[in-house]
């Protein structure tokens, strides 16, 4: 297999991707990205995804990081796209679209993978949980390197509301929150998580962790925290460690 594989992040808003070196985790050449269709249906994605190929004109194993539950190709649940998903086989739906072998994971477990193979969870053993922080809190778990898919612990309880409802980065947007005040939010968050899992290091991905130097310091919890170091790609690049695994 070739060491060049295309990754594919699909989101709420776009459809990311590009070749990735999957010895080195660097991008080979151009990011490309087209517009999530609206509705954002099987059939209209489907379409866009294989766009995007075309696009890049790719042939061999695709990646692809897509925003749901991801069992055995199938889309467990719907984040921010059409809810005709659920139960649906991601990978058969895209490879018959592109023309192309697509394997399919949870947009975080992606961004995880990338961060365990080449970023802040290298070498690292032990639990290490990476939480995307945007519109909600994706998360992945890895246990001495090894995933364990299909966390979704943004989803548990604080306070009587939805942990993503509580102390994502939108939430922070629209309660107008201080990174003072949203630090403390997000700090009950992670010793909420560090009572449950006693992880060994979180990594703190998606868009807000550009901004740690705003708030590393303000997060009050026992477990090292570290910003993710593959920022916006790491979604194309773990995918791309996954479809050639």
């Amino acid at each position: 297999m070739s060491q060049h594989i295309l990754g594919v992040d699909v989101g709420g808003s776009g459809i990311k991707g590009s070749l990735v070196d999957i010895k080195t985790g660097a991008l080979v050449g151009d990011r490309i990205r087209v517009e999530t269709p609206a509705p954002a249906n099987p059939n209209m994605i489907a379409e866009a995804f294989a766009g995007l190929i075309k696009k890049i004109g790719y042939k061999g194993p695709i990646g692809c990081g897509f925003p749901a539950i991801v069992q055995h190709g199938v889309a467990k649940s719907a984040a921010n796209i059409d809810k005709s998903w659920i139960g649906h086989n991601i990978e058969k739906e895209f490879s018959e679209a592109c023309g192309n072998p697509v394997k399919a994971l949870n947009d975080a477990d992606a961004a995880g993978l990338a961060e365990l193979t080449f970023g802040q969870g290298q070498g690292v053993e032990g639990v290490v949980l990476l939480i995307t922080i945007g519109t909600g809190l994706g998360t992945a778990q890895f246990v001495d390197g090894t995933l364990v898919p299909n966390t979704e612990f943004g989803h548990l309880y604080l306070h009587g509301r939805i942990a993503e409802h509580y102390c994502s980065n939108r939430i922070r947007e629209e309660e107008n929150l201080s990174w003072a005040d949203w630090a403390h939010r997000f700090s009950e968050y992670l010793r909420h998580l560090e009572r449950l899992l006693t992880p060994d290091l979180f990594i703190l991905g998606g868009g807000v962790s550009k901004e740690f130097k705003d708030f590393g310091h303000l997060l009050k919890v026992n477990t090292p925290v570290k910003p993710a170091k593959l920022l916006n790609n790491a979604g194309i690049v773990g995918a791309a460690v996954y479809a050639g695994r």
